[in-house]
């Protein structure tokens, strides 16, 4: 929720399932858009028809609370409010809920879903104002437990059965290797891993053959998303130049299955010596001969 001044707020949200956004809803509309084909198939008509108005009443309440607070707290405009809520479903059947307020990029709110009570995560007098007056909605806070507890974790399941091929999709990573030389004395190399789905991936340097140990020369970045939802990262690690050792970088994926994807570092910084040593001799077998012909024609010029 983006709060422009008293009379101008942009709210929009999004659902995912695992990293999937599979559900968004815009600002200038009560509508919800559907991104994929098995989306509203997954539940009753009646019930999307629910969610859309429920979702549209609360955001509307929610609006009108929160600007009424920032205005009897003098908060300064523009600010932004952000919420996320949801359920984790695990293996072994057991779940979890949780419901999350965040006020311009900082923690401010949190629902205990066992106490059924709201929680500020700062000391801001808003954050006070704001938690005495959620928690007097103790019908609100019931109907949130529920919802939370039971309807996210029905819906979930629902959405896993219809969605289970967008979910098991296996994208294989793409791996290049190539090396930096910020300073004479240090040679960075970067291992570059895009191209793959799903997110969890393990990316290692090995040095003749072994795993090179976290350390202060070893840099590996936080895995991105790309445009077309896949997934990238890149390693860089820190070695002296010409060290005599040999490197790879190694990718471990689910879609790999056992095995995993090596690529060598291969080192041609011996190229431009041995081009140089050619030129050089090129240079000195025309010396020479030049040298011959010289000498030849000054032997043959005495003779005349």
């Amino acid at each position: 929720m983006f709060f422009h001044n008293t009379s101008f707020v942009e709210v929009s949200g999004w659902a995912t399932l695992q990293d999937i956004v599979f559900v968004i809803k815009k600002n200038d509309t009560s509508k919800l858009l559907y991104l994929y084909p098995w989306v509203y198939p997954a539940l009753p008509a009646a019930e999307w028809e629910n969610l859309e108005n429920m979702f549209s009443v609360y955001g509307q309440n929610l609006v009108l609370y929160l600007s009424g607070d920032a205005t009897l707290h003098l908060t300064s405009y523009p600010f932004v409010f952000q919420y996320m809520t949801g359920c984790d479903l695990y293996p072994n059947g057991s779940y979890t809920s949780f419901y999350r307020f965040g006020y311009n990029a900082h923690d401010f709110l949190s629902f205990d879903m066992d106490n059924v009570r709201w929680e500020r995560q700062q000391e801001s007098e808003l954050a006070v104002q704001v938690e005495e007056q959620f928690n007097n909605f103790t019908v609100f806070s019931e109907t949130l437990q529920h919802l939370l507890n039971i309807t996210c974790i029905d819906h979930m399941k629902k959405f896993i059965e219809y969605g289970r091929a967008t979910l098991e999709r296996r994208e294989p990573p793409v791996a290049t290797v190539f090396a930096r030389t910020p300073s004479p004395a240090q040679l960075l190399l970067v291992c570059h891993v895009t191209g793959f789905y799903p997110r969890p991936i393990s990316v290692a340097w090995l040095r003749d053959g072994r795993e090179v140990p976290p350390g202060p020369g070893l840099n590996t970045s936080a895995v991105l998303p790309n445009a077309d939802l896949t997934y990238q990262l890149r390693s860089v690690l820190a070695v002296a130049p010409h060290d005599g050792h040999s490197y790879a970088c190694r990718v471990r994926h689910r879609s790999l299955g056992t095995r995993s994807l090596l690529v060598p570092w291969e080192n041609h910084s011996a190229a431009p010596g041995i081009g140089i040593a050619i030129a050089v001799l090129l240079l000195a077998a025309a010396a020479s001969a030049g040298g011959v012909w010289w000498w030849k024609r000054r032997k043959g010029d005495e003779a005349t």
